[in-house]
């Protein structure tokens, strides 16, 4: 019966291989613990300090990176050299599309003139490619924790074990296989941005279809609890915060219930991912028991994963994808739109509708409220700032959990989204975000009103 079904008698150095990474992985991906007055997890602590030591430095390097990604991506594009094409990393670093490319160009120019501090006001000032330059230096430190500390979630066995124990419970749910549930926990938990990349990856590998994985990165990508304490805070609603988390997570829940079943995220397609094809099989076989079956599934996995040095190699690799193609985007998307937010009324014009949909779910302020509805498209930060000086303490509250819930912002997570494999473009982002906020707002409001804050 072993040999018919592929089963095998499991040794403890096999379990052991995939429990203790295993556990490490969830430890320091979705383990809550009091750090400095505040709740954080293993990576953000890490990363934070991280951040804290590269700080004198981090802008020339920012700068650097950038425009040596924007060199050598005009290079490559431009001229074609075989030096570049032929060889695998530098081609998936420098080898881009034209509309890419001259992003990257606008980031290398917003980046020195930042990192100098000459050029327009409206360019250099804190509030647009100071920003930006601020958030990159916050982005490389978890992207470079990350990198190395991610296959210890994918590779050595949890997300199988725990997707083939859940998969009944996820899959009628967020129509998603059983391992999602690890990645879902870290997106949420975690840091988003760290939580779009391990989705990425997993489809990249063959473990997601195009609609599993967008769904997750759009849905799923949350901020992480110190954030919500900050914003929170920011909006004098802190006092409030358990009410104020619960509802962020419930509406999230119910949110994405809803949204994996209309379109866009509909009628993505239930292909895997080409260049690897379906890697994966959650349904247990006849005569075996589905957590026998979890546990064989999760220790073949842990049989396949790289050693430390393999290991090192696949970070490295990473960390140098996301710095050199993913860094100068940021930028320039990034200033673009908070150019564009502090500068200009585009937001209160484009908030209007929001406006209406405020005063008719009975928001005190609407019209006062409604730009901090749509300006979180751009970054997780304006909506509190421009929400902090409504006098309503209801309307704070509700804008603030909105903001949290939306998380799909292009200084950050939309821009990973729309420049990984998953093919999900800009105007697909763009529509969930606004069918996000349509959705949430009515039940973050009906919850509201049921925890009686007013």
């Amino acid at each position: 019966m072993d040999s018919e079904l592929n089963i095998k008698n499991l040794n403890k150095k096999e379990i052991l291989k995939f429990i203790i990474p295993s556990m490490i992985g969830v430890f320091v991906f979705l383990f809550p613990i009091p750090w400095e007055g505040s709740i954080n997890i293993p990576l953000g602590i890490i990363s934070e300090w991280l951040a804290g030591a590269i700080k004198p430095v981090a802008p020339t390097f920012i700068t650097i990176i950038i425009v040596i990604s924007a060199i050598l991506s005009t290079i490559a594009t431009t001229f074609k050299p075989k030096t570049i094409l032929d060889d695998k990393l530098l081609s998936k670093l420098f080898v881009t599309s034209n509309f890419y490319l001259v992003f990257k160009i606008i980031g290398a120019i917003v980046s020195v003139l930042v990192y100098m501090q000459i050029g327009p006001e409206f360019i250099i000032s804190t509030d647009t490619g100071g920003t930006m330059m601020g958030l990159l230096e916050t982005l490389i430190a978890w992207f470079f924790a990350a990198s190395f500390l991610i296959p210890l979630l994918t590779d050595y066995g949890i997300m199988d074990y725990v997707g083939t124990i859940i998969r009944n419970f996820i899959k009628p749910l967020f129509r998603l296989p059983g391992r999602a549930a690890i990645d879902l926990l870290a997106s949420w938990v975690g840091n988003c941005n760290v939580g779009v990349v391990l989705t990425t990856t997993q489809y990249e590998q063959g473990y997601y279809t195009a609609r599993e994985s967008a769904i997750i990165a759009t849905c799923f990508s949350a901020v992480s609890l110190p954030f919500c304490l900050v914003i929170a805070a920011m909006l004098g609603v802190d006092h409030l915060f358990i009410s104020f988390y619960l509802i962020l997570c419930i509406t999230g829940v119910l949110s994405v219930i809803i949204m994996t079943r209309i379109p866009p995220l509909s009628r993505y397609s239930d292909e895997y991912y080409a260049p690897v094809g379906k890697q994966i099989s959650e349904k247990e076989p006849v005569g075996i028991t589905k957590s026998q079956w979890a546990l064989q599934r999760a220790v073949a996995k842990a049989d396949k994963a790289d050693d430390v040095k393999g290991v090192l190699y696949k970070g490295i690799d990473m960390f140098l994808g996301i710095i050199f193609s993913l860094t100068p985007l940021v930028m320039s998307f990034g200033t673009i739109a908070t150019i564009l937010a502090t500068y200009t009324p585009v937001f209160d014009w484009l908030s209007i509708p929001f406006g209406y949909y405020l005063q008719l779910l009975g928001i005190e302020e609407a019209f006062a409220a409604a730009p901090a509805t749509i300006v979180g498209f751009v970054d997780m930060f304006i909506p509190a700032v421009l929400a902090a000086s409504i006098g309503s303490l209801k309307t704070r509250f509700v804008i603030g959990v909105l903001s949290l819930v939306q998380i799909i912002y292009m200084t950050e997570v939309g821009t990973l989204i729309i420049t990984s494999k998953v093919p999900i473009g800009f105007k697909d982002v763009l529509v969930i975000f606004l069918e996000k906020t349509i959705i949430a707002l009515p039940i973050i409001v009906l919850l509201t009103n049921l925890f009686g804050i007013a």
